[in-house]
């Protein structure tokens, strides 16, 4: 009997087409858009809702036209399906168009998804094989998508520590593609055999309310919206900026995780929120911001932020000293570099939990270094869930994330700072202890003072050169 195909092997096959789609200029990005359109509509055919659907909009319909008629069709269905149909076939369609030209290109998508093994696809999960997408999509580095997708093994990892429950809120104001959210329904439902286990009304909350976030971009939240529906979650994904009126309006969470953008905010300026006190164009500082004010009290959040959240002085020491007064920053995993955006880009995921009051909740912040003398990660050594191991045991185990390594003596890579010990730093939690093996011993470099006075020199010698230089052109000095 021959092999069953996977996910693995639908997801490849998918993929490949991309290559076939190049002489009509589509990107890889616009594939994977284009696929979500498609493949929606199959996959209502496959799990029987095509009810949601206006008649004459289905896969069926589509698959009757050929030539320029096909190509006409699914223009106009496009645009159709954008205004008809359920709430989340008007979100997954709003203002859709196609990147197609050549009606056989399309047709050659068509017949491909048809051909597809849709009853393994179903057994292994309709989901999985969209995350494979995602996450193909994600690898290419042509696409630009790695900035909406963060590498599974980090977000399950973050997931785990913080450990959603039954009945919590749980937020992702940046949600990308939505591989937070699906990991922590994923995490509850492991938990209460898929939610069986609970009560009627809590499943329906579960399903409906439990997970819910914001995205940017429209064509990132099509995805996302795709996503959460294949995994049969039906939270409020909403199109708006978390920097403006709709993330003030988010509800207060149980558990916030995400994965902000960087950089700053495009124009320049400030965000248009009246609710942060510390304005600033720094983008995660102002997501920081929103993520432990918009915690419920004992509420916990697990976010990942490049260094300069660490460091920076101003607003961002601000920042940082009211995150430890309203909230328990516990734990700081420094990452390696290149598991993920640029590969110089240094990232760190903060632990915290939000306190009863708003002063004197960080007692002390336990620190874990997985980035001195790590691997070099990349095609050749995949970052894996494995690489956490160390991690994850010196984190323990704690359903409220409160310190819960207090048991726990320090090790090479774990180690614990006082707040008074950030305190007497500048609140500067950029902190390092282990000496990295790849770096030369500077034992014979000279002190700081000497190299800064050598150059003060070199200075001083350039500009007497240019000075002379300047009298003998008989060019006025400045």
């Amino acid at each position: 009997m021959p092999n069953m195909p996977n996910t693995q092997d639908i997801v490849q096959k998918l993929w490949s087409l991309c290559h076939i789609l190049r002489d009509d200029g589509i990107t890889y990005h616009e594939y994977v858009t284009e696929l979500t359109y498609l493949l929606f509509l199959k996959m209502t055919k496959e799990t029987g809702t095509e009810e949601q659907l206006p008649k004459g909009y289905r896969w069926d319909d589509l698959t009757k036209t050929d030539g320029i008629e096909l190509l006409q069709f699914y223009k106009k269905l496009l645009i159709d399906l954008g205004g008809q149909g359920s709430g989340r076939v008007q979100a997954i369609f709003a203002n859709a168009s196609t990147s197609f030209r050549q009606p056989r290109h399309l047709r050659t998508v068509v017949e491909a998804i048809d051909a597809l093994d849709w009853y393994s696809a179903k057994s292994e999960g309709l989901g999985d094989l969209y995350e494979g997408l995602l996450e193909k999509n994600a690898e290419e580095t042509k696409s630009g998508a790695g900035q909406y997708f963060t590498p599974r093994p980090l977000i399950e990892t973050m997931v785990a520590r913080i450990q959603p429950q039954p009945g919590e809120r749980v937020q992702d104001p940046a949600i990308g593609t939505g591989g937070f959210l699906i990991n922590a329904d994923r995490y509850v439902k492991a938990h209460t055999d898929g939610y069986h286990d609970l009560p009627v009304a809590q499943q329906i909350f579960q399903r409906r309310e439990a997970f819910y976030g914001v995205e940017l971009v429209p064509d990132v939240q099509r995805l996302a919206l795709m996503n959460a529906m294949l995994h049969d979650i039906e939270g409020d994904i909403a199109l708006g900026d978390t920097m403006g009126p709709t993330g003030a309006r988010l509800p207060k969470a149980d558990v916030i995780l995400t994965n902000p953008p960087f950089g700053t905010k495009k124009g320049g300026g400030g965000p248009s929120r009246d609710d942060l006190t510390y304005p600033t164009s720094n983008k995660q500082l102002v997501f920081l911001q929103h993520v432990y004010r918009g915690l419920k009290p004992d509420g916990r959040a697990a976010v990942v932020l490049p260094d300069n959240v660490l460091f920076e002085e101003g607003v961002g020491q601000k920042v940082r000293g009211d995150l430890m007064d309203k909230c328990d920053l516990h734990t700081i995993l420094r990452l390696p570099t290149g598991i993920f955006y640029a590969q110089g880009v240094k990232t760190n995921v903060l632990f915290f939990t939000r306190g009863a009051k708003d002063k004197g909740n960080t007692q002390a912040v336990w620190f874990f270094d997985m980035r001195t003398n790590m691997p070099s990660f990349g095609k050749r050594t995949p970052f894996t869930r494995a690489h956490f191991a160390e991690f994850e045991k010196a984190y323990g185990e704690d359903r409220q994330g409160k310190s819960p390594r207090q048991d726990h003596g320090e090790t090479g890579r774990f180690r614990k700072f006082t707040r008074e010990e950030i305190g007497k730093r500048g609140d500067n939690l950029d902190i390092s202890w282990l000496k990295d093996d790849s770096v030369t011993d500077h034992a014979d470099l000279p002190e700081p003072d000497e190299i800064a006075a050598e150059i003060v020199v070199q200075l001083q010698t350039a500009l007497e050169e240019m000075l002379a230089l300047q009298e003998e052109l008989g060019v006025a000095s400045p």
